[in-house]
């Protein structure tokens, strides 16, 4: 029974002074075990509100409700600034179109002009049913093992592991 309740003191403990050291570690970029035992050492009284030098499951609760209070109002100010710049007209609302501005592009892996330039085999500008369907059926040709027409389960296996 005491050794759950210390546990959760010390990660109650511990959550409390990742902010603080998140700051000073980010100013520095490095840490010492002295910064945190002192971070840690001003958590822990701040925690002991009677100052018996331990922490009941009352302050164990406490502390943990002060550190969901502090996540919560964190993450409520990132989605209000989200939300904030999406809202492109400002009116308090998303449209559709502006949550969907939020999606990546997608976009092709080449333009028209490479795609026209690969597939056109005799180079005259256009593309023609059989150099359209050329690059298709020379794949499926490839996989087609035993030239049979048909890509069997076997042979598309076999294909998908050579790449």
């Amino acid at each position: 029974m005491l050794r759950p309740m210390i546990l959760a003191a010390a990660s109650a403990v511990l959550l409390s002074a990742s902010p603080a050291l998140a700051q000073q570690k980010g100013a520095a970029n490095s840490i010492t075990r002295a910064s945190i035992a002192s971070q840690l050492d001003a958590n822990f009284a701040a925690a002991d509100t009677n100052h018996d030098g331990s922490l009941s499951l009352a302050e164990v609760q406490g502390l943990q409700a002060k550190e969901l209070k502090a996540i919560t109002a964190q993450v409520q100010a990132k989605l209000q600034a989200a939300f904030k710049q999406l809202d492109t007209n400002k009116d308090g609302q998303l449209s559709f179109a502006e949550f969907g501005a939020t999606a990546s592009g997608i976009k092709a892996n080449e333009t028209p002009q490479q795609v026209l330039q690969k597939i056109d085999a005799n180079h005259d500008g256009k593309v023609s049913a059989t150099e359209f369907k050329a690059p298709r059926l020379g794949a499926f040709d490839k996989i087609d093992a035993n030239h049979d027409g048909v890509i069997t389960a076997d042979e598309a296996r076999r294909a998908s592991s050579q790449k």
